[in-house]
This record gives C-alpha cells, sequence and structure tokens, in this order.
C-alpha cells in the first residue's frame, strides 16, 4: 500500500503542477486578486513547490509528516478542482479548454484515491 501511495502523490503532484503551468496561461493572480502579478505568482510558487515535493521525499521514508503533507496535497487537488468548476459555473473563460478541464477533473479522482489509500494506511 505505501508504493501505490507513493505513485498516486506523484501522479497528484504532476497533475496539480500543470494545472499551475496552465494557470499561469491564464493569469490566475487576477482570478484570485493576487498582489504582485506574474513575478508574485512565481514566487509564491516556490515554497509551494518546495512543499509538494518534500512530501512526496517524506511518503518515500515512510515519516508521519508525509502523511499530513499526503492528506494536505489530497485537499488542495479537491479545492482546485471545486473552485475552478464554481469559476466556470459563475461565467468565466478560465480554464475552459479541454486540457484544462482534464487536468482538474483527473485532479479530483487522483486525490479522491489519494486520500482514500493515505486514511487506509493512517488508520491501520
Amino acid at each position: 500500500m505505501p508504493d501505490l501511495l507513493f505513485w498516486l502523490y506523484l501522479t497528484n503532484a504532476v497533475l496539480l503542477i500543470n494545472h499551475e503551468i496552465d494557470s499561469a496561461y491564464w493569469k490566475e493572480w487576477e482570478l484570485f486578486r493576487l498582489p504582485g502579478g506574474i513575478t508574485g505568482f512565481l514566487l509564491l510558487h516556490f515554497p509551494l513547490l518546495f512543499v509538494v515535493l518534500y512530501g512526496l521525499v517524506l511518503i518515500v521514508k515512510h515519516s508521519v509528516f508525509g502523511f499530513i503533507f499526503s492528506l494536505i496535497l489530497c485537499f488542495g487537488g479537491i479545492f482546485a478542482f471545486v473552485i475552478h468548476t464554481y469559476f466556470m459555473k459563475q461565467g468565466r473563460k478560465e480554464f475552459n479548454k479541454p486540457i484544462s478541464k482534464l487536468i482538474l477533473v483527473l485532479t479530483l479522482l487522483v486525490s479522491i484515491a489519494q486520500l482514500i489509500v493515505t486514511l487506509f494506511i493512517i488508520s491501520a
């Protein structure tokens, strides 16, 4: 089961990183009214990406903190799907391309699977 968690975490991280690349295309900082434009957006992603990747290291080491990072990544993926779906239903045009939607749907599905596996490992 830990190997499955590793692959789910890695897949989810790749999906979310691709979503963030897509976010730069859509100027997500404007959608969320974040200050600093592209510079602030990119600076914000240095610690975020570090945390996501460090969480994978902790999963490999079978650290308790790895499970916490896993839960955070799961909820981040679910949140990304929910908030962007909400914005699209409000008529926003961002993330309305088929590839953007596919990344969001896959992120949701992998996040749910990862959440189930993480909770199963924690409860065992």
